[in-house]
C-alpha cells in the first residue's frame, strides 16, 4: 500500500516518494512540531491522554498546498471539535499522531506520514509490551475532508471541556455566535466588530460516521475556522471558556453589549387560532367538519354516556348575573355549582337564550320523550346556528371536540401549525421552559390538534391545556385562575401569547406579560395599542 502510494506521489512530485524526503527536515520539523504541540495541548487541557488530534501539512515552497504530505498524530482521539485552521503558517504532509499513545509522552517516530490523498507513507514502529500497537486515528476521514474543502494548513480535534460544555448550555442551537470580543481578532478574517460563528454538529458513536455532516457544515459556512461537534470539544478554548464564564455571571455572550440575560419565564401560554395556526384552518376545516358531521356523530353515539352529557351541557348552559367581577380569592365551588360571595350562577337554557336574542337558526329543543330524530334534529339546527354565529361557550366547543377527535381518528383531519411553531416548542423545552395551550376550543379538540400535526405529534412539548372551563379569555379574572394553576411565584412570570387585542387586555391586567401575534389573516389592532407584537415564535 505504502509502495503504491509513493509511486502515485511520485508521478507528479518524484522528490516526495524518496526516502531522502520522507526522512530530510521538512518531515522531521513537521514531526517534532506536532509532538511539541500533543505535549502543549495535553498541559492546557485541550487533549485528554489518547484522546484528541493533531495533523500538519508539511511545509514546502517547491510543493503547492493540496499535494503537500501530512503529518498525523495517531489514534485514540475523540472528536469533540474539529478545528480546521488555515491560519496556521504550516503547510506540512499529512502527519498524524497515531491511535492508542498517551499526547504527553508522544515521540515523533510515533507519528504517522500521509500523502495528500490520504494513503499511509509512513507508520510508526511497533514498541514491545505493554504498549499498544500503532493505529491511524479513526477522523482521518474528516481531517482530509476538512483539507480538500479548505485547503488548510492544519486540523487539530481537540477535548477541550469548554468546547463541550458550551455545546450544551443551548441544547437546541445549531450554531455557535459571539462578538465584541478582543480575542476575536486572533482569528483570520475577524475583527472586534465582527461576529465569530461557529456551527454545531449532532455527535455519533463513531467519529468516521461525522464525514458528512462535517461536510455539509464546512460547505454551509465557508469562512469559519471550526466545526464544534456537540457533547465533544474544540480548540478556540478562550473564547468558549469566556462564553461559559459570561453565562455563569448572568450575562448573553451572544450579544455585542453582553448585557444581562434577560429574566426567563418560567412558563409561556399559548393560544391557538391566530397564533399557533392560522385563523383559516379553523374556519375553513374544522368548524365545517363540525357542522357537516354533527348530525352523524350524535346518531351513531346518541346512546353513549358522553354525547348524553353533551347534549345536557347544550340544553343547560351556566349563565353569569352579577354587578361586577369579584376577586379570586371569593371564589368557592360546592356542590357542583359555582359561588361567589354575594353573587350567584344561574342555570339557564343557552338555547333558550339564544331563542330570545334572537340567533338565527336557533330552535326550540323538544322533550327526551319526543323521540330520539326529532331531539338530534333540533340539536343538529342549533349546533349550526352556534357555530355560524362563532359562540364561545364551553358546550359546543366540547361538542365539537368529540366530533374533531373521530375526524383526527379516521385521518380525516390534520393538525395545521404555522412552520416556526414546532421548532420554538422544541427550543422551549430544552431551555426548561413550560409550555401551555389556553383557547375557547376545548382541550380534547387542543390535543388532536397537536397531537396529529403535519410535523407528528407535538404534545411532547406541551405540559397542559387550559379552555373556557377555566374562564372566558377576555377576563382577568381567567389568567387570575391561570397562574395559581401553573404555581408561579408571580404572574409576570408567565408570557401569554395571543392574537386577540381584547385577551391580551384581560391577560395584562392579570399581571401576565404579553405579546401579539401578528399573522397573515389576523385581525387588525388599534392604534397605539402598546403590546409588543411578532410575525413569528422566532422572534420570542
Amino acid at each position: 500500500m505504502a509502495a503504491a502510494a509513493a509511486v502515485a506521489a511520485a508521478n507528479l512530485f518524484p522528490a516526495l516518494a524518496s526516502q531522502a524526503y520522507l526522512e530530510g527536515k521538512s518531515v522531521k520539523d513537521t514531526r517534532s512540531l506536532v509532538t511539541d504541540l500533543c505535549r502543549q495541548f495535553y498541559t492546557l487541557g485541550w487533549v485528554s491522554g489518547t484522546g484528541g488530534s493533531i495533523t500538519i501539512k508539511v511545509h514546502d515552497d517547491s510543493v503547492p498546498r493540496p499535494n503537500q504530505l501530512i503529518v498525523m498524530s495517531p489514534s485514540g482521539t475523540a472528536l469533540h471539535s474539529l478545528p480546521y485552521l488555515p491560519i496556521m503558517p504550516l503547510t506540512l504532509s499529512p502527519f498524524e499522531s497515531p491511535s492508542g499513545v498517551q499526547k504527553e509522552r508522544m515521540a515523533d517516530e510515533d507519528l504517522y506520514v500521509l500523502s495528500a490523498d490520504g494513503d499511509v507513507l509512513c507508520s510508526p514502529v511497533k514498541k514491545p509490551y505493554p504498549n499498544k500497537p500503532p493505529k491511524c486515528t479513526d477522523c482521518a476521514p474528516l481531517f482530509m475532508k476538512a483539507y480538500g474543502m479548505r485547503n488548510a494548513g492544519a486540523v487539530i480535534h481537540s477535548h477541550g471541556m469548554e468546547s463541550c460544555l458550551v455545546t450544551m448550555i443551548r441544547p437546541s442551537e445549531k450554531e455557535f455566535r459571539i462578538s465584541h470580543m478582543e480575542m476575536i481578532k486572533g482569528i483570520q478574517g475577524h475583527g472586534y466588530n465582527d461576529e465569530f460563528v461557529v456551527p454545531i454538529i449532532e455527535n455519533t458513536p463513531h467519529e468516521r460516521e461525522l464525514t458528512e455532516s462535517l461536510s455539509e457544515a464546512i460547505a454551509t459556512y465557508p469562512k469559519t475556522t471550526a466545526v464544534l461537534v456537540r457533547n465533544h470539544g474544540r480548540m478556540l478554548s478562550l473564547l468558549f471558556d469566556a462564553a461559559i464564564k459570561l453565562y455563569q455571571l448572568g450575562l448573553d455572550w451572544s450579544t455585542p453589549s453582553h448585557g444581562p440575560i434577560r429574566d426567563a419565564k418560567r412558563c409561556i401560554v399559548l393560544d391557538i387560532e391566530g397564533t399557533t395556526t392560522p385563523i383559516s384552518f379553523v374556519t375553513e376545516v374544522l368548524f365545517p367538519y363540525a357542522r357537516d358531521n354533527v348530525k352523524s356523530h350524535l346518531t351513531s353515539t346518541y346512546e353513549t354516556e358522553e354525547t348524553q352529557d353533551d347534549i345536557k351541557l347544550l340544553c343547560t348552559q351556566a349563565k353569569l348575573h352579577s354587578r361586577s367581577m369579584p376577586p379570586t380569592n371569593q371564589l368557592h365551588k360546592w356542590g357542583g355549582s359555582q359561588v361567589f360571595s354575594g353573587f350567584c350562577m344561574e342555570r339557564e337554557s343557552k338555547v333558550q337564550d339564544d331563542l330570545k336574542q334572537g340567533v338565527a337558526g336557533a330552535v326550540p329543543i323538544p322533550p327526551d320523550d319526543a323521540g330520539k330524530e326529532e331531539v338530534i334534529a333540533s340539536l343538529v339546527a342549533n349546533v349550526e346556528a352556534m357555530i355560524k354565529a362563532d359562540r364561545k361557550i364551553t358546550s359546543l366547543k366540547q361538542l365539537q371536540g368529540h366530533i374533531w377527535r373521530t375526524g383526527f381518528e379516521k385521518k380525516e383531519i390534520k393538525g395545521v401549525v404555522y412552520d416556526d411553531v414546532p421548532g420554538a416548542l422544541e427550543k422551549w423545552h430544552d431551555m426548561g421552559i413550560k409550555v401551555y395551550i389556553y383557547s375557547s376550543g376545548s382541550r380534547e379538540a387542543q390535543r388532536q390538534i397537536f397531537g396529529n400535526t403535519i410535523y407528528g405529534d407535538l404534545r411532547k412539548y406541551l405540559c397542559g391545556f387550559f379552555d373556557t372551563t377555566v374562564g372566558n379569555k377576555r377576563e382577568a379574572r381567567s389568567y387570575f385562575e391561570i397562574s395559581e394553576s401553573l404555581g408561579v411565584d408571580k404572574p409576570s412570570q408567565i408570557l401569554f401569547v395571543t392574537d386577540v387585542f381584547q385577551e391580551a387586555v384581560a391577560a395584562k391586567a392579570a399581571g401576565l406579560e404579553v405579546i401579539i401575534s401578528v399573522r397573515p389573516g389576523n385581525g387588525p389592532l388599534p392604534e397605539n395599542h402598546g403590546f409588543r407584537t411578532v410575525g413569528s415564535f422566532s422572534e420570542i
